[in-house]
């Protein structure tokens, strides 16, 4: 169990220092909306679910596991957030989240071993079997909420939660063409939050929550280990250092 815990710890560590300036930025942001509006138990729970939620898709960013954990606690917030304001399908987002990357990161032996070594890219026929499930889901999802629940916003919701699903299933097979559908996901979630605070649904927190997820998709393009080979190498020589150093400490 102490391994485990050394483990998360590192997880945590070796970042791009870009990604610990968005979270410190994120966390002043969503204090300074948390304290200019009447402190509920709800506007505290969505607190901490965005300041999770952030440093989950920073760990994804910097392709650490710990995104696993990270997730699944934020999910837990969001699912609060989302029933409350009547988006049930940002519930269902947050529990296919859970199911197709946050338990499976923490359960996969071999996408928390060096994970980042072992990204790719897609080639035509993954560009179109992503493209065409993220329309089918879309049209299903959005006819069945709309059709079963209250749900004021269907189909905005219905977008957000297609291309967020994707997005999560593409992220643990590890291409890193996920972040075009996380970029796509946080403009997608940006409008429902937004809307869904206009009409009096929502905190304006979870609009502030997908500014920043968008900046983190933005930043993923350049500094991440998805995308910038300089900084793979240095994740895979720092991986394999905390491997020796793990394997001589346990012997």
């Amino acid at each position: 169990m102490s391994n485990y815990i050394k483990f998360l710890r590192h997880q945590l560590k070796g970042w791009p220092q870009q990604n610990y300036y968005l979270f410190f930025f994120s966390v002043g942001c969503q204090v300074m909306t948390l304290v200019n509006q009447r402190i509920t138990w709800l506007t505290l729970v969505t607190f901490i679910g965005t300041t999770l939620g952030v440093l989950c898709i920073l760990a994804i960013n910097a392709a650490k596991s710990v995104n696993g954990w990270l997730g699944i606690l934020s999910a837990i917030c969001f699912i609060i957030t989302g029933y409350a304001a009547g988006n049930y399908l940002s519930i269902g987002e947050q529990l296919a989240y859970m199911i197709t990357l946050d338990i499976p990161v923490l359960l996969s032996v071999n996408w928390n071993v060096n994970m980042v070594s072992k990204i790719r890219k897609f080639n035509g026929s993954t560009w179109a079997i992503a493209i065409i499930s993220t329309i089918i889901v879309y049209f299903v999802s959005g006819f069945v909420i709309g059709r079963f629940t209250n749900d004021p916003r269907p189909w905005i919701d219905a977008i957000s939660f297609s291309i967020s699903l994707t997005a999560g299933v593409i992220c643990f097979l590890r291409y890193n063409n996920q972040y075009i559908w996380w970029l796509a996901s946080g403009l997608a979630q940006m409008v429902l939050w937004f809307v869904s605070f206009k009409q009096g649904s929502a905190t304006l927190a979870m609009f502030v929550n997908s500014s920043i997820y968008l900046i983190n998709d933005i930043l993923a393009f350049t500094i991440s280990p998805w995308y910038n080979k300089k900084e793979r190498a240095r994740l895979v020589k720092q991986e394999a250092a905390y491997a020796k150093t793990s394997s001589t400490v346990n012997n």
